[in-house]
C-alpha cells in the first residue's frame, strides 16, 4: 500500500527502509543527502590526472559521471547506503603460506557479488517505490557512482588510510550497494576517520601501492595487476605476486579493526569448497571450457581463461616448486601469447638456464621476448 510521505515523519521514513533492509538480509542501512557539496569528484580527477587508474580507461571516460551522485540522475534527493557482510572463516594471510597453492581474494571465492546485491537492492527499491511512491534507482560498483565515500556520509564505515572502507562493526569486510531516491530524507551522522597512527595497511602492501595514506597507485596494486591488466605483468612485480593468482587481501586483512568482524551469514559469499586454496597444478591445465565450468556464476569468470593462467604460471614461477614443471611446460606452446610468455618466465625461475632447453619455435615473439628480457645483461639467446 502506498503512503503519503506527510503522514509519517521523516525518521519513521527512515526507519521502515532501515528495518525493511535489514529483514531483506543487508547487514547495515544508512542515509546521506545525495544532493550536498561532493570533493570526492576532484579526487578523482586528481588521480586520473596523475595516469594512477593504468589501463583502467572506463575511469576516464566516466569522470563527469562519477563528478557527483547527482550527474547519474540530477532528481535524486537521498541516498540509502546498504552493506553486505562477507566476512571470510579464516585469515586472508594464511593463503600465503602454501606457495604450491592459490590464494584468491576473498570476495572472489563465492558467487559473484554484484548479482547477489543486485537483485536484493531491487527488491528494497521496488517496495520503496510502493510504500512512498518516490522514484527510485539502483546501483552497485558496476556504475559510476562513488560509493565509499557516500558509505562514509551515511554512516557505514570511513575510508581508511588504504583507501577501502573499514567499519567499526564489521572490519574491512562489507560489500557496498545503494538506492538513490526522490524522497527528501535527513541524513544520517557521517562517520568519522579512526584509523589514528595505524598504518599497518600500508606497510604490508607488498608492491608499495600506496603513495601516501589514502592515496592508491592502481599501477602498482596486486589487484589491478591481477584483475585488470591485460597484458603480461611487469616483471618488477612479479615475484611480489607470491601464489596471489587473483586480486589480493594484504591490506583488508591486517587492519586491526577486524578484529570486530563477524563471519558472513550469506551463504551465496561464502567460499566455495573447490576455490579454497586450489592447487597451482590443476589451475594450469584448465582449458576455455573447464575454466568456464569451475567459475560459473563467480567474479573470476570475468577475466577469462588466458588471463587466468597467466596469473597461475606466475605464482607456479614463484612457488620454488620444480616438481611444477610438469604443469610448465605444456603452456609453453599454449596459443595464447600472454600464457606462452608467462610460462617462459615460470619455467627460468624453476629451472634456471636449463630452461633453455624447453624453449618454443625460434619465431614466436612473445617466448623469445621472454627469453630475452630473461638473458642477462648484453647476452644473446643462441
Amino acid at each position: 500500500m502506498t503512503i503519503s510521505t506527510s503522514e509519517l515523519t521523516p525518521e519513521a521514513i527512515k526507519a521502515e527502509i532501515r528495518a525493511e533492509a535489514l529483514a531483506l538480509g543487508f547487514s547495515a542501512c544508512g542515509f546521506a543527502d545525495a544532493s550536498a557539496a561532493w570533493p570526492n569528484g576532484e579526487w578523482l580527477r586528481d588521480f586520473v590526472a596523475a595516469e594512477r587508474h593504468g589501463a583502467m580507461g572506463w575511469m576516464e571516460e566516466t569522470l563527469d559521471r562519477r563528478a557527483h551522485p547527482t550527474a547519474m540522475w540530477t532528481e535524486a534527493r537521498s541516498a540509502v547506503v546498504l552493506g553486505v557482510n562477507y566476512g571470510p572463516d579464516i585469515d586472508p594471510l594464511e593463503q600465503l603460506a602454501r606457495p604450491d597453492r592459490a590464494a584468491i581474494s576473498v570476495y572472489a571465492q563465492g558467487d559473484d557479488y554484484h548479482d547477489v546485491i543486485k537483485k536484493r537492492l531491487k527488491v528494497l527499491a521496488g517496495w520503496m517505490h510502493r510504500r512512498f511512491g518516490q522514484d527510485v534507482k539502483v546501483f552497485v560498483d558496476t556504475a559510476p557512482l562513488m560509493e565509499k565515500p557516500l558509505a562514509q556520509r551515511a554512516g557505514l564505515g570511513w575510508q581508511g588510510k588504504h583507501t577501502n572502507l573499514v567499519s567499526r562493526d564489521f572490519g574491512s569486510w562489507l560489500f557496498l550497494g545503494s538506492v538513490l531516491t526522490t524522497l527528501d530524507l535527513p541524513p544520517d551522522a557521517a562517520e568519522v576517520d579512526r584509523c589514528g597512527s595505524c598504518r599497518a595497511c600500508l606497510d604490508v602492501c607488498p608492491t608499495n601501492a600506496f603513495p601516501a595514506p589514502r592515496q592508491l597507485d592502481a599501477r602498482r596494486c596486486i589487484s589491478y595487476l591481477t584483475i585488470e591488466l591485460t597484458g603480461p605483468i611487469p616483471a618488477e612485480f612479479r615475484p611480489a605476486l607470491g601464489n596471489r593468482i587473483y586480486g589480493c587481501d594484504d591490506c583488508l586483512a591486517v587492519c586491526p579493526w577486524n578484529k570486530f568482524a563477524s563471519l558472513s551469514s550469506e551463504a551465496k559469499l561464502r567460499a566455495r569448497a573447490e576455490l579454497r586454496q586450489p592447487t597451482l597444478a590443476e589451475l594450469a591445465a584448465l582449458d576455455d571450457a573447464a575454466f568456464r565450468a569451475l567459475f560459473s556464476k563467480n567474479p573470476i569468470k570475468r577475466i577469462g581463461r588466458d588471463r587466468f593462467v597467466r596469473n597461475v604460471l606466475y605464482a607456479i614461477g614463484n612457488s620454488g616448486e620444480a616438481s611444477l614443471m610438469a604443469a610448465v611446460e605444456p603452456l609453453l606452446s599454449d596459443p595464447a601469447p600472454v600464457v606462452r610468455g608467462a610460462a617462459v618466465w615460470a619455467a627460468r625461475r624453476l629451472l634456471g638456464d636449463a630452461a633453455m632447453a624447453l624453449k618454443g619455435p625460434e619465431d614466436d615473439p612473445e617466448v623469445m621476448a621472454e627469453w630475452q628480457f630473461l638473458l642477462p645483461a648484453g647476452e644473446v639467446s643462441p
